[in-house]
């Protein structure tokens, strides 16, 4: 039985996070430009992705004043609950700026420092994935009802289809490029959608055997991790690690070990 409070916590999710979907859909305007930059001048924040977090933390602070927060665009509050709100209000900037499909709003509750509640809504797609902490992974659809989500069946590493994510500091890009030359031959391909949110998803929903990138932050995976895991998807980071700034692995059972092994030899996690 689920508990009643990750029940509250998971509604409250899906609602801030419809509602920051709808605002970044339908809101966006035709002359949309970077507001800022982060890591390096093509690691961008929009004004969108500002008003998305404003208004997600602003509804969740109604329902639950004493939660705490941590936000990409800078929410941060300790809370005295003992819960934590992990926000992505826009995984996916750059390519929300050029008017692509592929970005989410992602948002997960942690309990006592674990995540218990994911949500990742992509607005473009008209899909919906969340999940709670031992209840399984769930998605919806536009055209389709609620359905229970399972990774892919097990397939050899050369048979897997991969995708994987760069970083936006020149020197890391690089290396993360020689990574994946050394890794293409040998899997059947690799994908790269902008967004290891919904990367996150499509292992999760069985688009995708497997994901990998260096440099997430927590609100980047802490949604997603928890929905492929209940989707009986394996997450890790470097070998015997939990996900990490070094590492993110996410893969179903078959193809998650060979793959850490091989981001392991070919130095993955460093420059």
């Amino acid at each position: 039985m689920t508990d009643p409070l990750h029940t509250e916590l998971l509604e409250l999710a899906k609602e801030a996070a419809r509602r920051a979907g709808e605002l970044l859909r339908d809101g966006r305007p035709a002359d949309l430009a970077v507001a800022a930059t982060k890591s390096s001048p093509i690691d961008v924040v929009t004004e969108m992705d500002i008003a998305a977090e404003k208004l997600i933390t602003g509804l969740i602070s109604e329902h639950r004043p004493d939660d705490g927060f941590l936000g990409e665009e800078g929410a941060s509050s300790e809370g005295s609950s003992g819960i934590r709100w992990v926000i992505d209000p826009l995984d996916g900037t750059v390519n929300y700026l050029y008017g692509l499909p592929t970005w989410a709003v992602s948002i997960a509750a942690e309990q006592d420092g674990e995540t218990v509640v994911g949500v990742v809504e992509i607005p473009m797609r008209g899909e919906t994935y969340h999940a709670v902490r031992g209840g399984g992974a769930w998605g919806s659809g536009a055209r389709e009802g609620e359905r229970a989500l399972s990774c892919r069946a097990a397939a050899p590493l050369e048979q897997a289809l991969v995708s994987t994510g760069f970083n936006y500091v020149t020197e890391v890009r690089a290396h993360q490029a020689d990574v994946a030359q050394r890794l293409i031959p040998l899997l059947r391909d690799i994908r790269r959608s902008g967004s290891a949110a919904v990367d996150l998803c499509d292992v999760a929903a069985g688009r995708l055997d497997g994901y990998y990138e260096r440099g997430l932050h927590p609100w980047d995976l802490a949604a997603g991790d928890l929905i492929a895991r209940e989707a009986g998807a394996l997450t890790g980071g470097r070998p015997g690690e939990r996900p990490a700034r070094d590492l993110t692995v996410a893969a179903t059972p078959g193809v998650f070990e060979p793959l850490q092994r091989l981001l392991e030899e070919f130095g993955a996690w460093h420059d």
